[in-house]
């Protein structure tokens, strides 16, 4: 009976150590692999981290680049005399290529979307990161009065050098430039370059209260802007195309600086698209206001600017 109960111990302590020495071998041998794992993910991460502040200082990169192309297509049109035939594609032309036109814009130099690559491959070196891209499209265009929309598509590719990981993704990149601060194109060329105007968004609406002109007085006294779907938007005036947009925007002309610059002065309503076109309606003195300013009240200009009961 002892004997039996001693051969049993034998073999369960037996037993027992297999199935230690079996776990030790298993967690031996599988160490290698789960850390390899952990290698790995932690890589990805990296990767991917990576990939978004990428993104992201390309959004910054297009902001900075589309700034630049603006003022390159103004410079065009005071260096030319002309307005651009299609303001798209002229500033998605300076983005890629830093031409107008064929004409090399200067203020691109360093700045064309494809030229960020130095930089790219010098913030992925330090990371032991391969990075390629291509731009396949760049699209400018306007969804509010105030900002110029851009889409960048490009085909991003990133390998580790390792060989541990590798991204390969189309991404969109999106900026917006406000256009606060440009040069209106209109007052560039209908003054011969003579009188510019920074388009700058006005602070002194209701324009009137009562008989109280004075917020309109210094608006236009600054020439500022006012969002008007009767209007043409920024791309249009660089294009000096004076047809009515959902984006539009318009000032008033400041008769006297343009008199000052010995520009001639035409007896019409001031609203700028109208004043600088040839189109001539009816238009109205104001009580209060100097002689030269008029209004016409095609899209409703005199209840928009507060004078429909101060007709002279």
């Amino acid at each position: 009976m002892g004997l039996k109960i001693k051969n049993k111990r034998g073999m369960f302590f037996t037993i027992l150590t297999i199935a230690m020495l079996s776990l030790f071998f298993i967690a031996y041998f599988s160490y290698p692999a789960i850390e390899d794992r952990s290698a790995i993910d932690d890589r990805i991460k990296t990767m991917n981290n990576f990939v978004f502040s990428l993104e992201e200082d390309m959004s910054r990169q297009v902001y900075i680049s589309t700034y630049r192309a603006v003022l390159s297509a103004e410079n065009y049109i005071t260096t030319n005399g002309s307005f651009i035939p299609n303001s798209q594609t002229a500033i998605e032309e300076a983005l890629i290529n830093g031409t107008i036109s064929n004409e090399n814009m200067s203020l691109m130099e360093g700045y064309k979307l494809e030229e960020w690559s130095s930089r790219v491959s010098n913030s992925s070196e330090k990371m032991n990161l391969l990075v390629n891209y291509t731009v396949l499209d760049v699209q400018v265009n306007q969804e509010d009065p105030w900002n110029l929309n851009v889409n960048m598509r490009i085909e991003l590719f990133i390998k580790d050098k390792s060989n541990l990981a590798l991204w390969n993704k189309t991404s969109l990149i999106n900026s917006k430039v406000e256009i606060i601060g440009f040069e209106d194109p209109l007052y560039l060329i209908k003054t011969e370059g003579r009188v510019t105007n920074k388009i700058n968004k006005t602070i002194y609406e209701p324009f009137t209260e009562g008989s109280n002109i004075s917020n309109l007085s210094a608006h236009v006294f600054d020439s500022l802007y006012i969002a008007s779907a009767s209007a043409p938007s920024f791309l249009n005036r660089l294009e000096g195309n004076l047809s009515p947009d959902i984006n539009g925007i318009e000032s008033l002309v400041y008769l006297p600086e343009l008199s000052s610059q010995k520009v001639s002065i035409e007896d019409k309503s001031i609203i700028d698209y109208i004043y600088f076109s040839t189109n001539n309606p009816a238009s109205y003195n104001i009580h209060g206001m100097p002689s030269w300013f008029k209004l016409d009240n095609e899209s409703a200009h005199l209840e928009m600017y507060g004078v429909s009961n101060l007709t002279e």
